[in-house]
């Protein structure tokens, strides 16, 4: 994975915002504000403190999530600072209360798309370090595939597994997929998902259905060819 310290030099350096934001007064003292203090207060002021803040609070989360999603991790560089630069410029629409987790990684998966659409590539899964907590192991992913029924799948060793899930992720479809990585390896609830995709939580829910009966239908095949 790149160095931290490289991140944000397209929007002027680590951890400065953008040309054209205001000077650097203090976020603010006593109670820490929350993102959406921090971009209804940076959409009305365009203070850099704040703007910084909110890069600080996101920074590790967001690029890791790109460098997975992408598969690259100097993509997920370049994508990581066009996320925030279109904060930027897109703080005008933000509406107060909107939550800002989601809004975020909805401008990343966007920027995503369109990286990998000029690069002329698909979505390269990459599983070298989980992300996230609880579900983000590949590991426990095979384990839900395959239940507690012994099987050649079963017993793959932790590296066979990593790149069977990363390969099995490659045949699903682009919604299934970025929708299975958004709940699975982020964690993130199906409101938040449904918020960052544009869908219905129902919508949600009955994708990643489907992703995971797709895994299982790939379990299977790859069991019945080691039989």
């Amino acid at each position: 994975m790149a160095r931290d310290s490289n991140r944000g030099s397209a929007l002027g350096g680590r951890g400065r915002a953008p040309r054209g934001a205001a000077g650097s007064a203090p976020a603010g003292e006593g109670a820490q504000p929350t993102d959406e203090e921090l971009l209804s207060r940076y959409r009305d002021t365009g203070l850099a403190a704040d703007f910084n803040e909110l890069v600080r609070r996101y920074e590790r989360e967001l690029y890791r999530f790109l460098a997975r999603y992408l598969g690259d991790a100097v993509l997920a560089e370049d994508v990581f600072q066009a996320t925030f630069l279109q904060v930027h410029l897109k703080r005008g629409l933000y509406e107060d209360g909107r939550p800002v987790r989601p809004w975020l990684y909805a401008i990343a998966t966007h920027q995503a798309i369109d990286a990998l659409r000029r690069a002329g590539r698909a979505t390269a899964l990459s599983l070298d370090r989980p992300v996230g907590t609880g579900r983000s192991d590949p590991s426990d992913l095979v384990d839900l595939l395959v239940g507690d029924d012994p099987s050649p799948l079963a017993a793959l060793e932790e590296e066979e597994r990593r790149h069977w899930v990363r390969d099995s992720l490659a045949r699903l479809p682009e919604p299934h997929r970025e929708t299975l990585i958004l709940a699975y390896f982020q964690d993130l609830e199906y409101r938040e998902i449904a918020q960052i995709l544009g869908i219905p939580v129902g919508t949600v829910k009955s994708r990643i259905h489907t992703a995971i009966a797709s895994l299982r239908r790939i379990a299977q095949e790859a069991e019945r060819g080691r039989g």
